[in-house]
Order: C-alpha cells, then sequence, then structure tokens
C-alpha cells in the first residue's frame, strides 16, 4: 500500500504533466462516448424523418391513383351519359393503379422499363 501511494507523490511531486495528460485522456474518453450518443441520436431522427417522407409519398401515390381513376370516370360519365357505371369502372381501376405504384415503390412489384432491360439483357446474351 505504501508503494502505491509513493507512486502518486512521485507522480505529482516529479511530473506534474502525467496527472495532466491522463486527465485530458479520461475527457477525451468522455466526449467521444458524448458524441457517440449524439450521432446515434441524429441518425434515428434521420430514419424516422424519411420514414414520414416515405410514408407520405406511398400515400400520395395510392390516394392520386384513386382519384384519377375517379375523375376520369366521372368525364366518361358525363361524356356519354352513362351515370354510375363510367365512375365505379374507373374507380375500380384507379384503386387498383394506385395499389400496383404502392408495390412498386415498395420493390415488390418490378418496374416495367426495368423488366423490358432484363428481358433485352437475356435476348443480347443468346442464352435464350
Amino acid at each position: 500500500m505504501s508503494s502505491h501511494n509513493g507512486d502518486k507523490e512521485d507522480r505529482a511531486a516529479g511530473n506534474p504533466e502525467a496527472g495532466l495528460s491522463e486527465r485530458r485522456a479520461q475527457l477525451n474518453r468522455k466526449l467521444d462516448s458524448m458524441k457517440a450518443v449524439e450521432q446515434k441520436a441524429a441518425r434515428k431522427s434521420q430514419s424516422s424523418s424519411s420514414g414520414y417522407a416515405h410514408a407520405m409519398k406511398l400515400s400520395s401515390e395510392f390516394i392520386a391513383g384513386i382519384l384519377v381513376g375517379a375523375g376520369i370516370g366521372w368525364v366518361f360519365d358525363q361524356w356519354l351519359g352513362t351515370s354510375p357505371l363510367g365512375l365505379i369502372v374507373f374507380l375500380l381501376l384507379g384503386f387498383a393503379a394506385g395499389v400496383l405504384n404502392v408495390l412498386r415503390s415498395v420493390g415488390v412489384a418490378e418496374q416495367p422499363d426495368a423488366k423490358i432491360q432484363r428481358e433485352k439483357g437475356v435476348h443480347k446474351d443468346g442464352s435464350d
């Protein structure tokens, strides 16, 4: 135990910079841990805001499909005089188009031009 106390006294009396560098190292470790926590919180808030943006995009694509279908159906009905038929048919088509747009945005359904490119690539290789 006495040697432990002697080391502290030697360090304090002989080299005052050793204590300062030790404290500075502790401070740097604390700052690094605080920065890591702040960066993690920033990434979490970014991901939640981008999640909201993605949800708004999906919902607007779905609603736009339905509204465009209903609008085309209403115009069709006014033009031809078939009152509920055009609205019902095009509303259902707009609903299907909205669902398809959402599935394409999420990545479940394939984009039409990607399918064409894939088919062209197969035929260019001569494998099919």
